[in-house]
């Protein structure tokens, strides 16, 4: 697709709404022609007696729409809500999630509902917010509706910080093998092994001194997650360590919870298990993605759903009770029928929390890089129906909506939901994902979010990617971990 832009700076939200109405085909900003065939739109500001007149024309290749606006000031919503107003009338499509392309639309409804004036009266805010969320994003009703039940379920967790909190990720960017549809910055054991032992050693000096500098500073820890890749790919010996470690470092006085994601079933052992529940982990997730063996087959992954199932009822003997299940709608080769079979199977196996993920196509995923069939992706209605079933079902089943986000090329231009039974909300998914509070992360890949208590802006502080990178550049690593220490005596100083 090629976009031209004149007159102003707003080029990023242009774009990702055009992705939004064609994803399959590449946005090039540029003043060339498109290809025969090829969709093409301007957004063009010029300025005229009276404010700025935006113009925004579009076409698929066959026909085409214009439209033009004149307004006061130059003003970045003005114009992609024009562009956004002729993109859908070109296709005839209306995104359930209206305009919106940003990771988090119920931190964006959060803050709505506040301007509407939150206070002792939250329905009335929140049914005035949802109002206006709505009216000037263009959220179909039934997404709005599932917002507000998240905002809702997320109330007490969110209201319950305080400004020195923080939350703790570390990061195991290692797995057995590598799913068709990932770009994490993860490395299968086969061409890593070798890195393991000394990502281990430098993991535990990082740690060290992450947990030595929230002493400084009197930050309060109140969730614990860790992520990867696959952190059961570690042995048992090194889980226990590592989950001892977090927990002698840090002040676990205040901690709600500590999750590991044991994820693959295929590296999941009683040993290892018993390993975490030893060190005080409560929460692990067990992460399918479907029971279908012919789709597991197709992704990648080495397991199939009688190993799910074992892997369950392994680590419902050793003790656990809030399990997390992730199921993935739009994977290649399932359909409705199946996922509705995959989401009956993780109930009966007792998960307490299920996280529906739309499938994200990346470009540096396998079934993007060579080209695979992911003609499921591309059926949004299906994934939709997928979608809805879920929420119907997991609602019946008692389940709320509680952490949701977004991602590009998805399928459907849907959502990622995690559900969870009353009692078993994971707080660090919410608190990650509102960006209520601080996040310091450890680990390759991992990115710090240091908040703001006053004015809640975030500064991101990043490790280095790769497992290779962060051990050659370890020191640089320790160094940036200073920078939380700077940020947060300029929050203090502003204070007084």
């Amino acid at each position: 697709m090629v976009l031209r832009l004149s007159g102003h700076s707003y080029h990023y939200e242009c774009e990702n709404l055009c992705r939004l109405f064609f994803p399959y085909s590449p946005v090039r900003v540029e003043d060339g022609e498109p290809l025969p065939g090829e969709p093409w739109a301007q957004a063009l500001a010029e300025a005229e007696p009276g404010g700025v007149r935006y113009q925004v024309r579009a076409g698929d290749g066959e026909k085409a729409l214009e439209d033009s606006r004149l307004v006061p000031v130059q003003e970045e919503y003005a114009l992609t809500d024009l562009l956004y107003q002729v993109l859908s009338r070109l296709t005839g499509l209306r995104p359930a999630w209206g305009m919106l392309t940003g990771v988090h639309p119920v931190k964006l409804l959060r803050q709505t509902v506040q301007r509407a004036g939150e206070g002792p009266d939250f329905a009335a805010s929140l049914e005035a917010g949802l109002a206006e969320f709505q009216e000037k994003w263009h959220v179909t009703p039934p997404k709005a509706e599932l917002a507000g039940r998240v905002l809702r379920a997320q109330r007490e967790a969110v209201e319950a910080l305080r400004p020195e909190d923080f939350s703790l990720y570390v990061g195991i960017p290692f797995c057995p093998t590598r799913c068709a549809y990932c770009s994490f910055i993860s490395q299968d054991l086969a061409h890593a092994k070798k890195l393991v032992e000394p990502y281990f050693q430098l993991l535990l000096a990082e740690l060290e001194k992450t947990a030595r500098m929230a002493g400084d500073l009197g930050l309060r820890l109140v969730s614990v997650y860790m992520g990867g890749g696959t952190p059961t790919t570690l042995s048992a010996a090194q889980l226990g360590r590592l989950c001892g470690a977090i927990a002698q470092l840090f002040d676990m006085s205040s901690c709600r919870e500590f999750t590991v994601e044991a994820g693959r079933p295929d590296t999941i052992t009683r040993e290892k298990l018993e390993a975490l529940k030893g060190a005080g982990v409560g929460r692990i997730s067990i992460n399918p993605q479907s029971l279908s063996d012919q789709v597991l087959q197709t992704i990648g992954r080495a397991h199939s759903a009688a190993g799910v199932e074992a892997a369950f009822a392994l680590a419902r003997q050793v003790g656990f009770r809030d399990i997390n299940a992730d199921l993935i709608v739009g994977l290649p080769g399932d359909g409705l029928e199946g996922f509705q079979r995959s989401l009956e199977g993780v109930l009966a196996f007792g998960a307490a929390n299920v996280t529906v993920h739309a499938l994200a196509l990346k470009r540096s995923s396998r079934l993007v890089t060579e080209d695979e069939d992911i003609s499921s992706h591309k059926k949004s209605a299906e994934a939709a129906a997928m979608v809805e079933h879920s929420i119907q079902r997991l609602t019946g089943a008692g389940f709320v909506p509680y952490y949701l986000y977004r991602q590009t090329r998805m399928a459907g231009n849907l959502e990622n939901t995690g559900w969870a039974l009353p009692g078993s909300i994971c707080r660090y998914n919410i608190y990650t994902m509102d960006e209520s509070c601080t996040v310091i992360a450890c680990g390759a890949g991992g990115v710090s979010k240091i908040k703001d208590p006053a004015s809640g802006d975030l500064t991101r502080i990043f490790n280095f990617k790769y497992p290779a990178e962060y051990i050659e550049r370890h020191g640089e690593i320790l160094q940036r971990k200073d920078g939380v220490i700077g940020l947060y005596e300029q929050f203090r100083q502003r204070l007084h």
